[in-house]
């Protein structure tokens, strides 16, 4: 926390974001059973995840079918050595005027997300020494889940207003979840999380100009909200980012995640030079190459360029590019986190 904001600090901080089968690769190196005993057996600076639980009147499983608060079914799907869950349907697909979003049945209730496990496990974190985060929110990744990405993408230029009706909606119902989450964990909080990927490999998912018509005030709603509670902001979008984080710092943003320095305009020392003074850079080691397929010296040096570049005079929080997938060697991770350790020694 002293790292976020902007103050001595006495080694610079390594945390992990990790998928279960690299956390149970990590509990067999370690011989610890215990998720947060594996990352105190690692030394590791962890930001802890606190979410809330939704109560399903009629269960979240059934047949193997998941589905999530806002009516989105899903299934497991097994990828390599990776299980995922893909969904499975758009239950706005097939509308097509903004007055048939007030029949959809499906719209979470506020109150029946339950915050009784949140609480207890932010308590548990503080016993660990951890930081916490959560919950998760969004707008537009909701949006995208909820309508179908390619009726998503569309309406951001073809039907503007059901986009907006869509996305209020979306928004009123976290803002109020969100509301009782940060009365109800009070001083074992720290930092919320915003996830709306905006950038692709190449590219952004919409124009600036869009983004700030349908997004940016809502954006800044929350990020006074958040700070009125005291509690930071860390934004995470994938991808080739850069044309939103002068309006992200604007909204109000405290950390920037997760730094995917191989997309257009996402060099590592240039966003350090232009934002380095206003936000704290989370992330920024490569995953999709050298973490699971490079050698423990391409590590080493991946780390070493992150520390020198987006950690130079501080404001930086090492930690993988997005989750560690399946399959990553677990000598790779342990490299990543003793480098940056090696670093502060």
């Amino acid at each position: 926390m002293r790292t976020i904001a902007g103050e001595p600090v006495d080694r610079i901080p390594v945390d992990i974001w990790l998928t279960p089968e690299v956390l149970d690769s990590l509990k067999a190196h370690t011989g610890e059973e215990a998720e947060y005993d594996v990352y105190c057996k690692l030394d590791l600076d962890k930001i802890a995840w606190v979410s809330p639980e939704y109560d399903f009147a009629d269960g979240i499983e059934s047949n193997g079918i998941y589905r999530d608060p806002w009516g989105v079914s899903a299934k497991l799907v097994q990828s390599g050595a990776a299980t995922y869950l893909e969904f499975t349907d758009s239950p706005l697909g097939e509308m097509e005027e903004p007055e048939e979003l007030e029949d959809y049945p499906k719209w979470p209730v506020p109150e029946r997300f339950m915050l009784e496990n949140a609480v207890k496990q932010a308590k548990l974190s503080r016993q660990y020494g951890f930081a916490t985060m959560g919950p998760w929110i969004s707008h537009f990744e909701i949006y995208c889940r909820m309508r179908g990405l390619e009726n998503a993408l569309m309406d951001v230029v073809a039907e503007p207003e059901f986009l907006e009706a869509g996305i209020e909606r979306i928004d009123s119902i976290q803002t109020e979840m969100l509301k009782r989450f940060l009365k109800e964990l009070g001083d074992d909080l720290d930092i919320v999380l915003v996830s709306d990927d905006m950038g692709t490999q190449e590219s952004q998912l919409m124009s600036i100009q869009h983004w700030r018509q349908h997004f940016k005030p809502r954006m800044k709603a929350w990020c006074d909200l958040i700070h009125a509670h005291g509690k930071k902001v860390m934004f995470h979008s994938d991808g080739a980012a850069r044309p939103f984080i002068p309006d992200l710092i604007e909204c109000g943003i405290d950390i920037l995640n997760p730094i995917q320095h191989v997309c257009p305009g996402m060099d590592r020392i240039s966003l350090k030079q232009e934002f380095g003074d206003r936000i704290t850079f989370h992330g920024g080691i490569e995953n999709q190459k050298v973490l699971p397929y490079g050698s423990v010296e391409d590590v080493r040096e991946e780390v070493i360029t992150c520390l020198q570049t987006l950690g130079a005079d501080g404001g930086y929080i090492p930690c993988s590019c997005h989750n560690i997938q399946p399959g990553t060697p677990p000598e790779n991770v342990i490299t990543m986190i003793e480098t940056v350790q090696g670093w502060n020694a």
